[in-house]
């Protein structure tokens, strides 16, 4: 088996036939998350941000196991596996993650380590593994996020599959605190939505908006529908510190608060354009601070 010290200095050993190396973005939170009148109505959009997931792994013809680092990314290894069956490949081989995302808050940090791992072990194998094959792989696994497109989309999470590609977002500030704790992404999506038909239609409308102000890059309506949404979600996964971040975002002049649904996480969006954002997200932090104890500061990811 490979060693560490060769993964850090990027060579390979002898006997390694190939490298596979991928990276994959996470998401803070959702712009929108909740269920549609329709069947496989479960959707959310993303919010992509600069945090990501990497994964390196060699292929060890000498080896006839698997393994991974850190050893509790088991739904990663698991994946390394059914890949490596489908292409009847008999060979062991180590898959070494490290991430920027923390684990259970509601920033996609599962599906980081999954999109990353499926794209670094076909880059070792020189197997095509284009989204849809992807998403194939993850839906047998987790409910997933939509990780796998550079884009802002509207995505089926829990069969895992794109409903469409909204398009790119100007750059945002996210001044963000965590509630503490954590939350599995399966366990969450097992709990019965206590949603209405009328809170499926207005699911609906606020899709429509979101797409809407995403084609427009209205970052004020985004705001908007990402506040909306994290409201409606307070029946399924309470947050007691929603209603004083949304007082904080309103007395600074910001977008929005966006959460993580199946998370921990809430944070408050800032036009990073905007000629006074490092007031605002100074003001901002500051009260954030006071208010749960700890602060960080994301920026969202634009596409081109």
């Amino acid at each position: 088996m490979t060693t560490h010290a060769h993964l850090l200095t990027g060579t390979a050993p002898p006997g390694v036939a190939a490298v596979g190396v991928s990276a994959a973005f996470g998401t803070f939170g959702e712009l929108l998350q909740g269920v549609l009148p329709e069947k496989d109505g479960d959707f959310l959009v993303t919010l992509p941000v600069a945090r990501w997931a990497m994964a390196r792994f060699e292929l060890d013809p000498g080896a006839d196991a698997l393994a991974v680092v850190p050893p509790h990314k088991k739904k990663a290894l698991r994946l390394t596996s059914m890949i490596m069956e489908d292409t009847e490949h008999p060979a062991g081989g180590l898959l070494v993650l490290d991430s920027t995302l923390p684990e259970g808050k509601g920033l996609a940090s599962s599906s980081a380590d999954l999109v990353a791992t499926a794209r670094a072990v076909a880059n070792a194998l020189g197997e095509a593994m284009p989204p849809r094959r992807i998403e194939r792989y993850l839906a047998r696994i987790e409910p997933t996020d939509g990780v796998l497109y550079p884009s802002v989309v509207a995505f089926h999470h829990r069969s895992v599959r794109l409903r469409a590609k909204l398009g790119s977002l100007p750059s945002m500030a996210v001044v963000s605190v965590d509630e503490g704790g954590s939350v599995d992404t399966v366990d969450f999506n097992n709990i019965p939505k206590p949603f209405t038909a009328a809170d499926e239609r207005e699911y609906a409308r606020l899709l429509d908006r979101v797409t809407r102000a995403v084609a427009a890059r209205d970052l004020a309506e985004v705001g908007r529908v990402a506040t909306a949404s994290a409201r409606m979600n307070q029946v399924l996964r309470h947050k007691w510190s929603l209603e004083p971040m949304i007082d904080i975002c309103e007395a600074v002049g910001g977008l929005g608060v966006v959460v993580g649904h199946s998370g921990t996480a809430l944070g408050i969006l800032l036009d990073t354009a905007a000629p006074d954002c490092h007031t605002k997200l100074t003001t901002a932090a500051q009260r954030c601070q006071e208010l749960a104890g700890n602060v960080t500061v994301y920026r969202t990811l634009s596409f081109h």
